[in-house]
């Protein structure tokens, strides 16, 4: 199983600065790609203070002139929120500019309050991203594409520059059902269970993996990531202060994601959780270094292929770097080809 860091800018305090936000970003990649991560992931959202990140493939290119061989996934673009016929031509040249680094992840977009003032309400958003994807699929591998739909119609036209390769597309999908169908149709997969059993994440793997097998050889390269809230703890002293962060930055994505959608000046109000924090402890994966090689053996012996791991949710700079370098250390070793193969 290999490991990506989840560039999810947090920014609670508007004083603290974009500029130094973003290089924490930045640090952070170049850190885990010294430390031997697989990828890095960058989030799309606007108008908010989580998930912090307007411009993703802008963003890419940069991470990409400060590392060397990281793979660098967005997890995810929203394709609702852009046009097809200028954004093929923004994936292919971010593909370029990364040096072929591009994990092109894609979805539907989660959060009513974005989405309504963007001129996209949830209530239309599936279908608009189907036929987009659609879209951007015809755009990106064809040329001469016309195109006579709901949301699209127009007279042929060929993107440029064309691509140099076949830009990996990773699907943002959580209903096992749905993760069946966008497997067989040969996309890689990101999914999470939030706060869904252990139970929901088995069922997910295992429609990854029917989907797969229905594929034969096509579907040999597909990968399955899983993304979840992870932060390694000394104790459980320690451990409780980083739930309890970690809690109150989920008051913030819940109000968002499920709740009023309530922001003022681009601050997400913190709302009462229904969830407590003892069942937020259980959800998140804020453990010691041992205890996170056990919870994420099961992932691992599920058939996840990589987890993403989201360290941003309110911890310092100075704690989140720590973080980083101590999993890659004392966990990732746990989960490398021939600790596998030898266990």
């Amino acid at each position: 199983m290999k490991f990506s860091i989840q560039l999810s800018a947090y920014f609670p305090d508007k004083a603290y600065g974009g500029d130094r936000i973003y290089q924490d970003m930045i640090d952070q990649a170049v850190l885990a790609d010294q430390l031997g991560y697989d990828a890095v992931s960058i989030t799309e959202h606007h108008l908010i203070n989580i998930l912090m990140m307007p411009a993703p493939l802008q963003f890419a290119v940069k991470l990409a002139s400060a590392t060397e061989k990281i793979k660098i996934m967005t997890s995810v673009v929203v394709l609702p929120l852009h046009d097809m016929r200028t954004y093929a031509g923004e994936v292919i040249c971010a593909d370029i500019f990364t040096q072929q680094r591009l994990m092109l992840g894609v979805g539907r977009g989660a959060f009513g309050f974005e989405m309504q003032r963007l001129g996209a309400p949830l209530e239309i958003t599936q279908e608009k991203f189907n036929e987009s994807l659609d879209v951007l699929q015809a755009l990106l591998n064809e040329e001469e594409v016309y195109w006579d739909g709901k949301y699209y119609q127009f007279d042929p036209i060929t993107i440029m520059p064309r691509p140099v390769r076949q830009v990996p597309i990773m699907m943002a999908v959580m209903n096992p059902e749905g993760i069946y169908h966008c497997t067989k149709r040969g996309f890689h997969i990101q999914t999470t269970p939030l706060a869904g059993n252990h139970q929901l994440m088995i069922d997910q793997v295992d429609a990854f993996n029917r989907g797969k097998e229905d594929l034969g050889d096509k579907g040999k390269e597909l990968t399955l990531s899983l993304s979840r809230v992870t932060f390694l703890a000394r104790n459980q002293i320690d451990q409780r202060r980083k739930v309890e962060q970690a809690h109150d930055y989920y008051s913030r994505f819940d109000n968002v994601f499920t709740g009023p959608g309530i922001v003022e000046s681009g601050m997400i109000k913190p709302l009462p959780r229904k969830m407590t924090i003892e069942q937020t402890a259980e959800n998140l994966t804020i453990c010691t270094a041992q205890e996170m090689v056990d919870k994420l053996s099961l992932y691992a012996n599920a058939g996840v292929d990589r987890m993403i791991l989201n360290v941003n949710f309110g911890m310092s700079q100075s704690e989140t770097l720590e973080t980083i370098e101590q999993f890659a250390q004392q966990v990732m070793p746990y989960f490398s080809a021939g600790a596998t193969a030898a266990a």
